[in-house]
């Protein structure tokens, strides 16, 4: 066997699907096994490697072994002359594997290699190439001096900045997210170490090639994609955490007491003061558009409140009392900015009608307690009024401010329809436009590109690959998608580095898969479409489902004596809606089946089903899976008025 791939997958299924059709390809004319080793995921991606990928020899862990261990499991069953350490959220170019043992097998010092690592959008990813993290050089990343001066071969050490990313180097530490070595140069310097649990396991093994007497080379003629962020979040506070820790583990290991001390000492600073940074910004961010709209309904408050007390309630000397300004109109703000929430007003992209809603409904609900309350707690019913009128003015100011000073990733949702292109060929072209019309609400505009440019463009097609330049510009397109089937990683990788001066961005759908894979930034974890489910599951929906199920409840259980006519059962009648009330159950949800054609997220025991609008008698496993499968991917709250109408009678159902 001359190459033995393996990948180390947790929780990122469609990432690893499209990895492994990568990899297929790219094995062809290479005697080449191919190990997953799944840390216990609970996305289904051991099931769908052992039905897409048979050949592949899959390891099914009962628990998070961590990464070491994991690609230990595989390195001691492998067979190969030349071991590849791979992420699940790569792709690889056809000619990857032919490369890069054809250059090892040309240079007998190299123990190690790398490769051109580039993300989603076709930009070169840094830590393609590092240096060795000694106390100097994590004293610039940590304080910012590498990222100051990229290109200074002092300064910036840590990624080599100096270093021409188009040419051959020989370099101190490859990345785990593509690793290549030698099976005997492991059998003699040992596997990873499993004291790292994530991270930095590259950067000790790495260094222990080089003290064996070996060389790691950074080798730019074989490239491949990287969603950088998608197999482990790099902004959480966890990720601080592990990264730098694994630093230390480093540190200890391999340098001397005196240096360890100083590496650990500057490593700790890092730690809380990465960790305060990264607390600071999340409350910054999460905070700054609520505190906006507090502090602007307060002061119109406060100012309406001044105005209509001396020209209206006391034109001859008086104020309204002090109980006025803390806490009544505080609780205004509070009941406005919670039904604010609840509505969406504060979910990104910004809705200014999913504010106005919030505002609209905070009012009605103040109205009503207003109305409830003793004589001497109603203020001012006109001061409710005026400012709700004030809010509108409010919230439009504040979304318009951080809109158009781009503050915290919030921006104001427009009506523009996004433009598609998916570039490939027929049929496969076709499949996808066709996913990609169920996947997405509302779409714009899908055409397609003709990749192969010795073919004449037929009926359908906008033009050829060697046109997408105008066809971007001509009709206006925001978002091309490659199709695996019919294009070579490296193609995919040329048209991204080709138009990266545009402000399109990129997706791959791989063959004969349900979705779609893209990622935007090195940063952020890009769109991920998944054409068969990609509704109930978002955050929001979950919401307004939840508000839906408070609410209702409450109205069915004031209407009881006269819905339980209509529902018989009264106990169970009772029962169920306490247990939507409570959160127990759903007053709607997936009819009861023991497996699903398809992955469904996972939502509270519905009381009633889809199924239960339908007059059919006896309705087949198929049709139900079917049912279940739209109303997760179609979640509406309209859906949820249709289900409650049509299976009123099913409410007392046990």
């Amino acid at each position: 066997m001359k190459l033995s791939v393996i990948i180390v997958s947790y929780n990122v299924r469609h990432f690893l699907e499209q990895c492994l059709y990568s990899v297929r390809a790219a094995s062809s004319g290479i005697d080449t096994e191919v190990f997953v080793v799944d840390n216990a995921s609970v996305d289904g991606s051991v099931k769908m490697v052992k039905e897409k990928f048979p050949d592949v020899k899959c390891i099914a862990n009962d628990d998070n072994a961590g990464f070491a261990k994991a690609n230990n499991q595989a390195i001691r069953q492998s067979t190969g002359e030349y071991i590849l350490l791979l992420n699940p959220d790569t792709i690889v170019e056809t000619d990857t594997f032919t490369k890069i043992v054809t250059f090892m097998e040309s240079h007998a010092d190299a123990g190690g290699l790398g490769v051109k690592m580039v993300d989603g959008t076709g930009k070169f990813l840094p830590e393609s190439k590092r240096g060795l993290p000694t106390p100097g050089v994590a004293f610039c990343k940590v304080f910012g001096l590498s990222r100051l001066f990229p290109k200074s071969k002092t300064f910036n050490k840590y990624h080599l900045g100096y270093l021409d990313k188009d040419e051959t180097h020989q370099v101190e530490i490859l990345a785990g997210a593509f690793m290549l070595m030698r099976k005997s140069v492991l059998n003699e310097i040992g596997l990873l170490d499993e004291a790292f649990f994530m991270y930095g396991e590259d950067i000790d093994l790495s260094y222990r090639i080089i003290k064996a007497g070996y060389q790691n080379y950074y080798y730019p003629d074989a490239r491949i994609i990287h969603y950088k962020g998608e197999s482990t979040k790099k902004g959480s506070l966890n990720y601080v955490f592990v990264f730098y820790n694994a630093m230390i583990i480093f540190a200890r290991k391999h340098y001397s007491a005196k240096n360890a001390q100083l590496f650990s000492m500057l490593i700790n600073i890092a730690i809380y003061l990465r960790a305060f940074l990264s607390i600071i910004s999340r409350v910054i961010k999460n905070t700054l558009l609520p505190l906006a709209d507090a502090t602007l309904l307060y002061a119109g408050l406060a100012l309406i409140a001044r105005i209509w007390e001396q020209r209206v309630i006391y034109p001859w000397g008086g104020h309204y009392p002090i109980e006025l300004y803390l806490f009544v109109i505080p609780s205004f703000i509070a009941a406005w900015m919670v039904s604010i929430y609840y509505s969406g007003g504060y979910d990104k992209p910004l809705s200014l009608w999913k504010s106005y809603r919030g505002l609209l409904i905070g009012t009605i609900i103040i109205l009503v307690i207003y109305a409830l309350l003793p004589e001497h707690f109603r203020f001012s019913r006109t001061l409710i009024l005026t400012g709700t009128a004030w809010g509108m003015v409010a919230l439009t100011l504040s979304r318009l401010l951080i809109h158009l000073l781009r503050i915290g990733g919030y921006r104001i949702e427009t009506n523009k329809s996004r433009r598609y292109a998916v570039v490939g060929e027929e049929p496969e072209v076709q499949r996808v436009a066709d996913l990609l019309q169920k996947a997405l609400p509302n779409p714009g505009f899908i055409g397609t590109i003709n990749s192969n440019i010795n073919q004449a463009v037929t009926n359908g097609f906008l033009g050829k690959i060697s046109q997408i330049q105008d066809i971007i510009n001509i009709y206006k397109i925001d978002e091309l998608i490659f199709c695996a089937k019919d294009m070579p990683a490296e193609s995919i990788i040329d048209q991204m580095s080709a138009l990266q001066h545009t402000q399109v961005e990129y997706k791959i759908a791989p063959p004969e898969s349900m979705s779609i894979i893209g990622s935007n930034s090195i940063d952020t974890a890009g769109d991920l479409y998944v054409i068969d489910i990609n509704s109930i599951g978002k955050f929001q929906n979950r919401r307004s489902k939840r508000v839906f199920d408070v609410l209702m409840s409450l109205a069915l259980l004031v209407s009881y004596p006269v819905t339980v006519f209509i529902t018989g059962h009264p106990l169970n009648f009772l029962r169920n809606i306490a247990g939507a009330l409570l959160g127990f159950k759903s007053l709607t949800g997936y009819y009861p089946v023991d497996h699903h054609d398809h992955k469904l997220p996972d939502i509270r025991k519905g009381i009633i089903y889809p199924t239960d609008g339908i007059d059919k008698q006896n309705i087949d496993a198929q049709t139900i899976d079917r049912l279940n499968m739209i109303y997760a991917r179609d979640y509406r709250l309209g859906n949820e008025f249709r289900l409650l109408y049509k299976g009123f009678r099913h409410l007392g159902r046990k």
